[in-house]
């Protein structure tokens, strides 16, 4: 299920593509956890920085404050909140958790989702953004948007072809000041190919972004834009 809860306003949203190019980096490959970041908006502390893990791996204390921050932003039914330690996101999705910390403090956090897709004849290794959230009473500082391009910096390091996600309409401009573009006629058919779950059903209002990293996907990019892609993370990430 796509989620997005960002300052001020926030969200709930990829193998190889054949051509020879370097297979995406998994979740089981070894990462750089930290990056130092004093020179965050309104920060200029030693503090803060970046932490990224696999989101199995993130460290407990850490993990139980996102989900804190997760169930602030989008509670669950009574009866429903999954236990501290338990993943949020479909294993088979490698997700790759993004934390803006202070200290030993959650500031915003993000997870990516990467799968293949197929679209206009070609296969891609796609990256999407997920349950991108920052604490209430961080907002407006420019954490949210520090880390939504940090994370659009990873997709390139981690050799994905293509980024690709839908917001709520009202934060197109805040993911636009991150480095993202609007795809515009463009909507993510999300679900199964069972059970699909568009970008454009009713009641939604939904634009599509993306980024283009590869010279491949960068050549293709027309092909992503007024178009239907079948994405289908499946039931779990129904929207990454």
């Amino acid at each position: 299920m796509e989620k997005n809860a960002l300052p001020a306003t926030g969200q709930r949203a990829p193998p190889a593509d054949g051509s020879g190019r370097t297979p995406p980096t998994t979740s089981g490959a070894p990462a750089a956890p930290k990056i130092a970041c004093a020179d965050a908006p309104g920060e200029h502390n030693q503090r803060v920085q970046i932490l990224s893990f696999p989101e199995e791996a993130t460290p407990v204390g850490l993990r139980t404050q996102v989900r804190d921050l997760q169930e602030q932003a989008w509670p669950s039914a009574e009866g429903t909140v999954a236990p501290d330690g338990a993943p949020t996101h479909d294993p088979l999705l490698r997700p790759w958790s993004m934390l803006l910390v202070d200290g030993g403090t959650v500031l915003a956090a993000l997870d990516i989702l990467s799968k293949e897709i197929f679209h206009a004849g070609a296969r891609y290794a796609a990256g999407g953004l997920s349950t991108v959230v920052t604490r209430q009473d961080s907002r407006g500082l420019g954490h949210g948007r520090h880390l939504v391009a940090a994370a659009r910096e990873t997709m390139i390091a981690r050799r994905l072809d293509l980024g690709l996600f839908t917001c709520d309409s009202p934060l197109r401009t805040f993911y636009e000041g991150a480095g993202w573009q609007m795809l515009p006629g463009t909507v993510l058919v999300g679900g199964t190919p069972q059970d699909p779950f568009p970008s454009d059903r009713p009641g939604f209002d939904k634009v599509t972004l993306g980024g283009f990293f590869s010279a491949r996907a960068r050549q293709d990019r027309t092909a992503f834009h007024a178009s239907r892609i079948e994405l289908y993370p499946g039931e779990i990430d129904k929207l990454w």
